[in-house]
Parts: structure tokens; C-alpha cells; sequence
């Protein structure tokens, strides 16, 4: 029983369980998914508390003075001769959309959990999140040969259906999937006035990726989480290390500094054009290492 406990334990550390993500629901109820004062902070614009949720059709009725000429409903005043203006409501549940990557260098890590693990429930708390908020939980789940949407929908059965996602990823499909790829069919399934995540480490990104990411941000509210291992940020010390995956070995010597830099260097690289792109573009940017607790992160 104890060598049964302390198995399930390691999984824990390379794979996450439905049961896990499910039990995440009580500590997201305390986060916050409104980001406005985060925004303010780094773009200097005021941003509504309400930005996020669209205006939707409610009804037509006939034309008022005062009313604005661009909301006229054209096709009901032809249909009947008199000029019809259209009324929206402002919606209230706002559509969030988490984007999850998969990737196969997702599946690493030197302390803590696989940064995979880690993606996986900040994904799940940002869903039970939103439906604690009374909002619509929709998301995007990619590797390198999967690539598949969730349609934003309403209460616990999109959460579970988002969570199950995460989990039970579909059969690889024969083709293959850029980061820039992937951040072209956000952009086309993520509706205006949604709050869309990206949880990724970003390899790969590039300048077709940063475009599709700045063109989410002129309709969407978005937040970067950059998720890393903590040997990326800082060299080890001098020694030789073994690193698996249950099937290939491979021993660094760490005492090549000269290649140790080079990957480090890499790494910076990317953390700080994330960190120019959140700043010149007004998104939320959040770091979370391997070895952090998700909801601190989140908070």
C-alpha cells in the first residue's frame, strides 16, 4: 500500500489526473480572473471593468430621434417600410478562453512538476475560476500533431468536458502544428470581448507569432503564462548530470559553460521579447516556475 501511495505520488509529478484537475475547484473559487488593474499598470490606459463581454442582438424596433444612424437595421426597414433601429444588451458572462500547450518539451522538468503538469492545472483552476464567475469556459489543447478547439460553453459540464481534454489528448493527427500556426487558429476561435489565456513555455515563438498574438490583443483581453524549469533560468553547478525519459538516456557535463551559456542565453531571449511584446501591447505577462504553487501564480 505505502509503495502503491508513494507511485501515485511520482505520477503526480509527469502526469496529471482527472481526479487532481476536479479537486482544484475549491481553491479557484478565490481567484480573480478581472486583470484590469494589472493592465492599467502596464499600459496606462483605463481599461472597464465590463471589457471582455460583447453587446448582443436583443431586438429591432422602430427608429427613435437620438437614436445612432449605424445601429439601423436595414433588412426590417426595407421589409416594412419603416426605418427600425437595432438594441443590444451587454452580455455578462464573458467568454474565457485557455489555450494549453502539449508540446514534447512541455513534458520536462529538473525539480518540481513536468511543466506540463504545471499548464495543465493553472488551465484547470482558470476553469473552475471562470464558472465560479458566471462565465463560459472554452479552450484550445495543441502539441506538435494536435491541434483542436473547445467551444466557450456554460457551467460544470464545460469544465469537466475542458478538464477531460486536458487529460485524454485525441489520437495524434498526420500533420504537424507551429506555434504560429497555433496562434493563427486562436485568433480565429476566440470571439471578440473574450479573456484568453496562453499557457505555454513558448519555444518556437517567432515573428508570425508575435503578430498573431498582437491581433488577439486589439479584440481580445489576453494573459501570457510563461512557464519554465528553474535549470533554464540558472546554469547548475559543475558536475554531470543524467537526464531520461524512461526511454533514452542522455549525461550533460556541465562543465561546458561555453553551451550552458548558449542555452541560457536562449532562454532570456524569449523570456524577455514575451515580457516587450506584454508591455508595448498592454497584456497581463505571468511567470511560473516548475517548482511554484499554480494558485500563487495566479494570484
Amino acid at each position: 500500500m505505502l509503495f502503491s501511495k508513494a507511485a501515485d505520488q511520482a505520477n503526480e509529478l509527469i502526469s496529471v489526473s482527472l481526479k487532481t484537475l476536479i479537486d482544484l475547484a475549491k481553491p479557484a473559487s478565490s481567484l480573480n480572473l478581472h486583470h484590469t488593474q494589472f493592465r492599467s499598470r502596464q499600459s496606462g490606459g483605463y481599461v472597464s471593468r465590463f471589457k471582455g463581454r460583447g453587446m448582443e442582438f436583443d431586438e429591432a424596433r422602430l427608429y427613435q430621434p437620438g437614436d445612432d444612424i449605424r445601429s439601423i437595421d436595414w433588412r426590417v426597414t426595407a421589409r416594412t417600410g419603416k426605418t427600425h433601429t437595432k438594441v443590444f444588451r451587454e452580455e455578462r458572462e464573458r467568454p474565457v478562453f485557455v489555450s494549453v500547450d502539449n508540446r514534447l518539451a512541455m513534458h520536462f522538468a529538473t525539480r518540481g512538476v513536468f511543466k506540463s503538469v504545471l499548464a495543465a492545472k493553472l488551465g484547470g483552476l482558470l476553469a473552475w475560476a471562470a464558472e465560479y464567475h458566471g462565465d463560459r469556459i472554452g479552450g484550445q489543447l495543441f502539441s506538435e500533431h494536435e491541434c483542436r478547439e473547445l467551444k466557450p460553453q456554460n457551467g460544470r459540464h464545460a469544465v469537466l468536458r475542458f478538464l477531460n481534454a486536458l487529460v485524454k489528448p485525441q489520437n495524434p493527427l498526420d500533420k504537424e502544428f507551429t506555434l504560429d500556426q497555433v496562434l493563427a487558429r486562436l485568433n480565429q476561435h476566440a470571439r471578440p470581448g473574450s479573456l484568453v489565456y496562453i499557457i505555454s513555455d513558448f519555444r518556437g515563438i517567432n515573428d508570425q507569432a508575435e503578430t498573431h498574438i498582437a491581433k488577439l490583443s486589439e479584440h481580445c483581453e489576453v494573459v501570457l503564462i510563461f512557464i519554465y524549469d528553474p535549470l533554464e533560468s540558472s546554469l547548475p553547478a559543475k558536475g554531470r548530470y543524467r537526464f531520461t525519459d524512461d526511454e533514452r538516456d542522455v549525461v550533460i557535463d556541465s562543465s561546458d559553460q561555453q553551451r550552458l551559456l548558449s542555452y541560457q542565453q536562449r532562454f532570456i531571449q524569449r523570456q524577455q521579447r514575451l515580457e516587450l511584446l506584454a508591455k508595448k501591447r498592454g497584456l497581463v505577462f505571468i511567470q511560473c516556475s516548475t517548482v511554484e504553487d499554480p494558485i500563487q501564480c495566479l494570484r
